[in-house]
């Protein structure tokens, strides 16, 4: 979606609000495409003192795989974006202003880009995930692993005297 904000720009304390879902089926991290549901954008385009600032928020329901264990599980996201729009750039350094393209922007582009930089690395389903046992793939967050303890050779005749 194209957002026009040429009617803001020129009148200070006016504002554009915008509220959107956006299809990200097709974005995929590891083989998995967590945005199987409709990622709700909404938010609003203010003028103020004759400066256009942008703030944004993205929500959605991700369907993950634990990267340690292999679980399926829901995890939300949330992320608040918020840039300064501008006609010209006069500092092209500057990440946090964004040039309108003949008073408009893509907002589709802006928030699939702050979704996708914004991904978890490690999708994990809790914070103390265990994960499987290189052994016997027991998953050591519900059970115990079922690997036979194999005693070095070397240390055998310790262990008889224990």
């Amino acid at each position: 979606m194209r957002l026009d904000v040429k009617r803001i720009m020129n009148t200070p304390g006016d504002g554009l609000d915008f509220k959107e879902e956006l299809d990200l089926s097709d974005v995929g991290f590891g083989g998995v495409r967590p945005a199987v549901q409709p990622v709700s954008v909404v938010g609003t385009v203010r003028n103020i003192a004759g400066m256009l600032q942008l703030r944004m928020d993205v929500a959605a329901t991700l369907s993950c795989v634990c990267d340690r264990c292999g679980t399926s599980f829901e995890k939300p996201f949330r992320l608040t974006l918020e840039r300064m729009l501008a006609s010209e750039l006069e500092d092209e350094e500057n990440d946090d202003i964004m040039l309108l393209d003949d008073g408009a922007f893509d907002l589709d582009e802006l928030a699939r880009e702050a979704f996708i930089l914004n991904m978890d690395t490690k999708m994990l389903c809790r914070d103390d995930c265990k994960g499987l046992c290189s052994g016997c793939g027991a998953n050591l967050n519900f059970e115990a692993c079922r690997c036979k303890k194999e005693i070095d050779p070397r240390w055998a005749a310790l262990q008889k005297l224990m």
